[in-house]
């Protein structure tokens, strides 16, 4: 049995900060992930795309910003149990837990702390009956390498940020021969300044967009050749392209984790926000997965919440002594 002082369920941005910051207090961690790397979503999803609200950096890769959190968690020395979904909780008799893993790997600590993100997740597909039939031959939901895109003519289809960005990124560096948005809607849910830049880009002709219309239809001969656009005003348009995306987002669920007994609402584990506890004393949760008031679904604001959690926890594991708040600045990582 693996044995440590906080067990963390996640290993993405969040779950690895809060390693940092619970080293910081000398509390050692062990990462438990279902995806075989550490990096959640930024890493298995997303690697090459561009986080604009971290601070500190204007502009960083997901993949990079792991990098940088792995480095950052290195010194505090954390374990890793990887490609294996955590499954079981329970309670021991001396108010330890133990979570089980789909391969039956145990782990025992006093304070678990959920960074599972979106959990388990799906992408949500677009309603068009033969979607199916292009998946892997020109229809994409998520985009991994934006290299694979190169001289392609792309569809993107989506009104967030994520559609937003990517359709920036390949058009302003000419990755992409051509990037043509379809939205709906003639708003966007997006940043404002994503929403300005593309716009500015679409009327320099860098992007093509496409408003208040819908694909609604695809055509290939095995592999995809054309979009079927219906648009509110002109009907219907076909359009030559080489590849599909749309940007939806992810349906999450929770997955084993819904079954621990821990209060949830909308597929989210709410939590205090004094110390992002949950209902259960010991669990904690940190990241999108949790919910509040007015909760934030940032990486940035998961950072603050996985930095409350392990000066909570480090009370309930050391309650006879008083935690002085160090600064980094003062004391250096080495001194902690």
């Amino acid at each position: 049995m693996i044995q440590t002082d906080i067990i963390i369920i996640g290993a993405g941005p969040v779950g690895l900060f809060t390693v940092f910051e619970a080293g910081l207090l000398k509390l050692r961690c062990h990462l438990i992930d279902s995806l075989p790397q550490p990096g959640g979503q930024c890493s298995e999803i997303y690697p090459k795309k561009p986080i604009y609200d971290i601070p500190g950096f204007p502009e960083i890769l997901a993949g990079d910003l792991v990098d940088n959190l792995m480095k950052q968690a290195e010194p505090f020395k954390p374990g890793f149990t990887l490609g294996e979904a955590a499954n079981t909780i329970e309670k021991n008799a001396d108010g330890k837990f133990v979570v089980t893993t789909v391969k039956g790997t145990k782990h025992e600590a006093p304070i678990v702390i959920i960074a599972g993100g979106l959990g388990v997740f799906e992408p949500r597909k677009p309603p068009i009956e033969n979607i199916v039939d292009f998946e892997d031959k020109g229809v994409e939901y998520i985009i991994k390498d934006p290299a694979f895109y190169q001289d392609k003519k792309c569809v993107i289809a989506g009104g967030g940020d994520s559609a937003l960005d990517w359709s920036i990124f390949l058009a302003e560096n000419n990755i992409a021969k051509e990037v043509v948005l379809v939205h709906r809607s003639s708003s966007f849910r997006g940043h404002l300044d994503s929403v300005q830049k593309v716009i500015n880009m679409a009327d320099e002709g860098k992007i093509k967009l496409v408003t208040e219309a819908e694909v609604t239809g695809l055509s290939g001969n095995g592999k995809l050749n054309a979009v079927h656009i219906t648009h509110q005003v002109n009907g219907e348009m076909v359009h030559e392209t080489d590849h599909f995306i749309p940007l939806f987002g992810l349906k999450p669920s929770l997955g084993p984790i819904a079954d621990w007994g821990l209060e949830i609402e909308k597929s989210a584990i709410k939590v205090d926000t004094l110390d992002y506890s949950t209902n259960i004393p010991g669990i904690y949760a940190v990241g999108d997965v949790n919910t509040y008031e007015n909760k934030l679904k940032l990486i940035l604001c998961g950072f603050h919440e996985g930095t409350l959690a392990v000066q909570s926890a480090f009370a309930r594991i050391h309650p006879e002594k008083k935690n002085v708040l160090k600064y980094t600045t003062v004391n250096g990582v080495q001194g902690f």
